[in-house]
């Protein structure tokens, strides 16, 4: 699989990326890729170096969440922490734009899930602009204060953010599930149609359909603009969800190859003295 094809390295139009592609035996693949995870993290966890945050976007319906459960799903519990970010809450809009996430960022050793990113304030909000007032910014008194400069300089913002993580030791990967407009009205209406699925319909889904194309675009502005050669985004084709499980994997064990996660040898003076440590406990 030619890996490459999905990071976002130049400038790009959106619709030209693909939202599906099939591959065969994606879920019996993923199951094979779920344990090289697990022996990844279990080396990283022992060195003690690194971290890992894995930063997920995409359109409502998009398979976010049953992505993470899928490809997480043998790695221990203990090292991975999964954050979804939803509306800002009272406390956090006393803070600025990136406080939340930065206290959620996850410990050497461990992988950290964003599920939904520090990058709905520059998508969420210059989708609905007002949202940006509960933040009380002294220098926003109108929503014309609220241009492209203004989310551009967040944009700029979050790339210094995450060049010191990248800085001091935390791996930066994140991954655009890009859906297309008719299979998210399929995933919709099978909300609505199979009555366990229910609850996860709301009438703001459809409010939010009719904004896809300014969506898309902020997407595309976005992805553009903060897909750095240390922090890359990577475009996910998701109408399959088991294909876009399987390619998202994919890359996530082939990145964190290349740092060589190594446990620690044991000290000169404990090493020699193993066959010494054996027999005292068989000898118990």
């Amino acid at each position: 699989m030619n890996l490459e094809k999905y990071r976002v390295s130049q400038q790009i139009v959106l619709k030209d990326f693909k939202t599906k592609e099939l591959e065969e035996n994606a879920e019996k693949k993923l199951k094979k890729l779920r344990k090289k995870l697990s022996k990844t993290q279990d080396a990283m966890y022992a060195e003690g170096k690194y971290g890992v945050l894995i930063c997920l976007q995409g359109m409502d319906t998009s398979g976010k969440d049953s992505l993470i459960r899928e490809v997480f799903k043998d790695v221990n519990a203990r090292g991975v922490e999964v954050h979804s970010f939803k509306v800002p809450t009272e406390l956090e809009l006393k803070h600025d734009f990136l406080w939340r996430h930065y206290i959620a960022l996850p410990a050497k050793g461990k992988m950290g899930v964003f599920n939904r990113t520090h990058y709905e304030n520059v998508l969420v909000t210059r989708v609905h602009p007002e949202y940006v007032f509960g933040e009380n910014i002294p220098t926003i008194q109108t929503i014309e204060d609220l241009d492209a400069a203004f989310y551009h300089d967040r944009m700029e913002r979050i790339n210094d953010f995450e060049d010191h993580l990248v800085k001091n030791g935390t791996i930066v990967l994140k991954f655009f599930l890009n859906l297309s407009k008719k299979e998210q009205k399929n995933r919709l209406l099978r909300r609505l149609n199979i009555p366990e699925k229910n609850w996860k319909f709301s009438a703001g889904d459809l409010k939010e359909r009719k904004l896809w194309d300014k969506y898309q675009f902020c997407y595309e502005d976005l992805l553009n603009r903060t897909s750095k050669e240390n922090t890359p985004w990577f475009v996910i084709p998701a109408d399959d969800k088991s294909t876009a499980r399987y390619i998202l994997a994919e890359i996530l064990h082939h990145e964190l190859k290349k740092y060589n996660f190594k446990a620690p040898e044991l000290p000169e003076k404990v090493a020699f003295r193993i066959e010494e440590f054996k027999e005292q406990l068989n000898n118990e």
